[in-house]
C-alpha cells in the first residue's frame, strides 16, 4: 500500500491510503452488492405493505418505518460510504459531509429505534393478547414511529450540525484530525457515552428484556398446555413456540452481533487516546451498517404472507387492478 494526498495542491490535505488495484475493485464489488441487497431488500418491504391492504395493520407499519430507515440509509450512507472507505478520502464537500454524518446518526439511530418499538408491540402480543387490539392501535403506532424519527433527528442533527460531538475538545480536533479530505465522526468521551446511550444501549436493554419476558410468559403457555389433556393443541403450540423462539434469537442476535462490536470501541475509543486503527472502526461501522441488510430477511421474509407478496411483486402480478385486495395465506 502506498501513501499520497487527498488533494496534491493543497498543504491542508488529508493523507490518503492507495490500496493495490484488485483489492479497491473486490472492496469496491463487495460493498456494492452489499448497498444493492440492502436497498432492494427494504424496497420490497415497503412496496408490499403499503401495496397489499392485508399488511396493513398497527404491527406492518412499525415494520414499514424500519424499512425506511434501512432504505435510506443504504442510499445516503452506505453508498457515499463506499468511496470514502475505498479512496480513504472524502472528495464530496463540507456540506455534504455533515448532511453525510447527520443521515447516518439519524438513519442507524432510526432503524434501532423502530426495532425497539417492534419489541413493545410484539411483548403486548404475546403477554397481553386481549389487550393488544386496545393498546396497540394504528393511532398508537404512528405516535411510536413519530418519537423514533423525532429523537434520532435531535441526535443526528444536533451532534453534526451543533458540533455537539466535539464539545469541549475542539482545539484538539482541529489541530490534529480536521484536514481537507476527511469526513469522520469524530467524538469526545462524554459525547460518545451520550450518543451511545441513546442510539444503542437505551434501546438494546429495553429489547433485550422485553423478549426475555416473551420468551418466559410463552415458556410458561407452552407448560400449561402441555399439562392439559389437549395433545393435539399442545403439538400446536410446541411447534409455534419453537418457531416463536427462534424468531426472538435471531432477532436479538442479529441485532447484538452487528451493532454491540461497534459501540462498545465507540466508547472506549476516546478514553484510549483515540488509539483504536481507523480501519478496524471502519469494519466496525459497516458491520452495524449490515444489520440494515438483514432486517428485511429477519423481520419480513420470515413471514409467510410476505413472502407471498414478494413473490407476486418479482413475478409482476401486482400491476393487476385488484390485486391489493388479494388475501395472502397466514400461517
Amino acid at each position: 500500500m502506498e501513501t499520497a494526498l487527498c488533494y496534491e495542491s493543497r498543504n491542508s490535505s488529508c493523507l490518503k491510503t492507495i490500496y493495490p488495484m484488485s483489492i479497491r475493485i473486490s472492496l469496491y464489488m463487495i460493498l456494492g452488492a452489499t448497498v444493492v441487497l440492502t436497498v432492494f431488500g427494504n424496497l420490497l418491504v415497503i412496496v408490499s405493505i403499503a401495496h397489499f391492504k392485508q399488511l396493513h395493520t398497527p404491527t406492518n407499519y412499525l415494520i414499514l418505518s424500519l424499512a425506511v430507515s434501512d432504505l435510506l440509509l443504504g442510499v445516503m450512507v452506505m453508498a457515499p460510504s463506499i468511496v470514502r472507505c475505498v479512496e480513504t478520502c472524502w472528495y464530496f464537500g463540507d456540506f455534504f459531509c455533515k448532511i453525510y454524518l447527520t443521515s447516518d446518526v439519524l438513519l442507524c439511530t432510526a432503524s434501532i429505534l423502530n426495532l425497539s418499538f417492534i419489541s413493545i408491540d410484539r411483548y403486548y402480543a404475546v403477554c397481553q393478547p386481549l389487550l393488544y387490539p386496545r393498546k396497540i392501535t394504528v393511532h398508537t403506532s404512528v405516535i411510536m414511529i413519530l418519537v423514533s424519527w423525532c429523537v434520532s433527528a435531535i441526535v443526528g442533527f444536533g451532534m453534526i450540525f451543533l458540533e455537539l460531538n466535539i464539545l469541549g475538545i475542539e482545539e484538539f480536533y482541529y489541530n490534529n484530525i480536521a484536514c481537507e479530505g476527511v469526513c469522520i465522526l469524530f467524538q469526545s468521551g462524554v459525547s460518545s457515552n451520550v450518543s451511545s446511550a441513546l442510539s444503542f444501549y437505551i434501546p438494546g436493554i429495553v429489547m433485550l428484556g422485553i423478549y426475555l419476558k416473551v420468551f418466559l410468559v410463552a415458556h410458561k403457555q407452552f407448560c400449561s398446555i402441555q399439562n392439559t389433556s389437549c395433545v393435539t393443541s399442545g403439538k400446536v403450540v410446541s411447534k409455534n413456540q419453537r418457531k416463536g423462539t427462534k424468531t426472538l434469537a435471531i432477532i436479538m442476535g442479529v441485532f447484538l452481533s452487528f451493532w454491540t462490536p461497534f459501540f462498545i470501541c465507540n466508547i472506549i475509543d476516546p478514553f484510549i487516546g483515540y488509539s483504536t486503527p481507523p480501519s478496524l472502526i471502519e469494519t466496525l461501522v459497516w458491520l452495524g451498517y449490515l444489520n440494515s441488510t438483514v432486517n428485511p430477511l429477519v423481520y419480513a421474509f420470515f413471514y409467510s404472507w410476505f413472502r407471498k407478496a414478494f413473490q407476486m411483486i418479482l413475478s409482476g402480478k401486482i400491476f393487476n387492478s385488484d390485486i391489493s385486495n388479494k388475501k395472502l395465506f397466514i400461517e
